[in-house]
């Protein structure tokens, strides 16, 4: 009978070996791994060190150690605002349509792409799909202003009438969840077509043989084989969950629709950089990342209980 552990150091040859040993016969590996963690570092985590601006009344001229400590100053600030319910209530709806509407359509369009037989057809339809991604928001923004616009506007020459929509508060999350799923479901197909593509086709065959419909391949093949990649892309969605695009959000906002596109981005950005307010701004994104981390947090422990995958635990 063979020793276990003999068998596991086997199944790795490094195990058992001491760390400086490991890193002394593998140092490529970890002299390449170096790279991407002091990037890491420089750019993700030493930021972090200007947090404390949100609890100091900051004056650049004085300094972050100069400015005075001021505690919970800001947020009492930010919650007392009467815009505050507004811009936290447009947010999360926004959030919450935009990932309603969006991330089922990439599955939907994957599962029947993976279905064409044709591979010209399929070719050139995966193209068109990706094609939108690649346009920037700001022409995305500008094509939406002509096809939006009162007068010669594409949808009121098809509707024969001359609504303003940019200007009408309850059309705005729907042009801003419309024109992202047009440009971004491409895109998101790419992950699940890959998935699909590793399917053993025996499945296929067999399923058909036992007498299975196209739609019971669909429900017992390939969602099962999705399963995974969409409970990653879920949590991962939902960690920005309130991170809302600011761009888009900021180039289709007028004065007439803030009552449905003001949102916190958009706020941040107006305090801190139009109106110089560092302490307030950074308060109010730090609140927002704490909401994030904690959607986070909440969707990953429902993701275990949904995924039998162990990386989800």
């Amino acid at each position: 009978m063979k020793n276990p552990k003999s068998a596991a150091a086997v199944a790795v040859p490094w195990s058992g070996k001491p760390l400086k040993k490991r890193i002394m016969d593998h140092w490529q590996l970890y002299a390449m791994l170096l790279i991407p963690i002091v990037l890491t570092i420089v750019y993700k985590y030493l930021p972090m060190y200007g947090i404390q601006i949100a609890f100091r009344d900051y004056k650049a001229s004085q300094g972050m150690f100069g400015s005075e400590w001021v505690g919970l100053k800001w947020f009492e600030r930010f919650f007392s605002a009467p815009t505050c319910v507004r811009m936290l209530s447009n947010t999360i709806l926004l959030s919450l349509y935009s990932l309603l509407w969006s991330f089922p359509i990439p599955i939907i369009l994957a599962l029947m792409l993976n279905q064409v037989r044709f591979r010209r057809f399929k070719r050139v339809t995966q193209t068109v799909l990706y094609a939108p991604h690649f346009i920037s928001t700001m022409v995305v923004c500008g094509m939406l202003r002509i096809f939006l616009s009162p007068s010669g506007g594409l949808i009121n020459l098809l509707f024969g009438s001359s609504v303003d929509f940019l200007t009408e508060s309850s059309a705005f999350r729907s042009i801003y969840i419309a024109s992202g799923i047009w440009q971004d479901a491409g895109w998101g197909i790419i992950v699940y077509m890959a998935t699909l593509s590793n399917i053993d086709t025996s499945l296929y065959e067999a399923a058909k043989v036992d007498g299975a419909s196209l739609f019971q391949r669909i429900l017992h093949i390939d969602i099962p084989q999705l399963r995974s990649i969409m409970v990653l892309n879920l949590i991962m969605s939902a960690g920005g969950l309130m991170n809302v695009g600011f761009e888009k959000v900021w180039l289709l906002q007028t004065e007439l629709n803030k009552a449905t596109s003001d949102v916190i981005a958009v706020y941040v950005y107006q305090q801190g950089i139009e109106n110089a307010k560092y302490s307030y701004s950074t308060a109010v994104g730090l609140f927002n990342t704490a909401v994030n981390i904690i959607l986070l947090i909440v969707v990953n422990k429902l993701a275990s209980r949904i995924s039998e995958d162990a990386s989800f635990v």
